[in-house]
């Protein structure tokens, strides 16, 4: 298989090899191709519970079950916190972990 890259993303490639992180072109882009699948599998699995948690609260809304706008605005506040969060310890985390 051939795969052309443009002239930025060939010297990535370049510049990962002659790093010593990788041994070949073909080791760089086996790495992002698993690094794209695993992203990927993050996705899917996002949507999945957004897709569940949004049939429960359509189901609950069927029933007849309601929540004050001022709860749900507090909710998604602290549900958004909570996700900021977790991004900067992982990306903290990230930036901890040893290079290869």
């Amino acid at each position: 298989m051939n795969v052309s890259l443009t002239p930025e993303l060939e010297k990535l490639v370049a510049q990962k090899v002659e790093s010593g992180m990788y041994n070949s072109a073909s080791e760089v882009v086996r790495e992002a191709l698993r690094l794209l699948e695993g992203q990927d599998q993050v996705r899917a699995a996002q949507l999945a519970a957004f897709n569940d948690e949004l049939g429960r609260r359509l189901e609950a809304l069927d029933r007849g079950e309601r929540m004050e706008p001022a709860e749900a605005r507090a909710r998604l506040a602290r549900k958004s916190e909570e996700r900021q969060q977790a991004r900067r310890q992982a990306s903290r985390q990230a930036g901890a972990k040893p290079s290869r």
